[in-house]
């Protein structure tokens, strides 16, 4: 459920807590990484009126107060998330398309590498890595197994 701090730190910077927005913001606290397409669902489920630019403008909206963030998970549309969970790394999961999240730090060593040999800032928030996760990659590995007949 939508919380009071959302609706106080809305009208402190001069916006209302429609009820688009509250059902948009609720639909992403749900839904937790989810495209915009996900969230009009969600929010149809409660209120059948609303439409997609809708949606786009309120994310628009509600993330450049800060209230949301997006990262891109793949070649689709960016998924978004509460402000709040922002300070994460995406980790995509290529077979069963599970998002996993850690802490930053996980990759602080590698933004520290790209600063020093290129002078580039990564912003790791938008980032995503792609690969396969734990339960993925033993079933990976556990169907090479039996196909490989092994030593002959």
């Amino acid at each position: 459920m939508v919380s009071t701090d959302w609706q106080t730190d809305l009208r402190n910077r001069g916006y209302r807590l429609t009820p688009q927005r509250q059902l948009v913001l609720e639909a992403v606290e749900k839904l937790e990484h989810s495209t915009p397409e996900d969230i009009l669902t969600e929010v149809r489920r409660t209120a059948g009126g609303v439409n997609i630019s809708t949606v786009y403008r309120t994310l628009e909206l509600l993330e450049e107060i800060g209230l949301v963030s997006h990262a891109h998970l793949g070649h689709g549309a960016p998924t978004y998330h509460l402000a709040e969970r922002h300070d994460h790394l995406h980790l995509m999961c290529r077979d069963c398309e599970r998002v996993l999240e850690t802490d930053l730090e996980v990759a602080e060593p590698f933004a520290d590498r790209l600063r020093e040999a290129f002078g580039f800032e990564t912003d790791l928030r938008h980032f995503a890595i792609f690969g396969r996760c734990g339960d993925c990659a033993a079933a990976h590995a556990a169907r090479a197994a039996d196909r490989d007949p092994g030593p002959a």
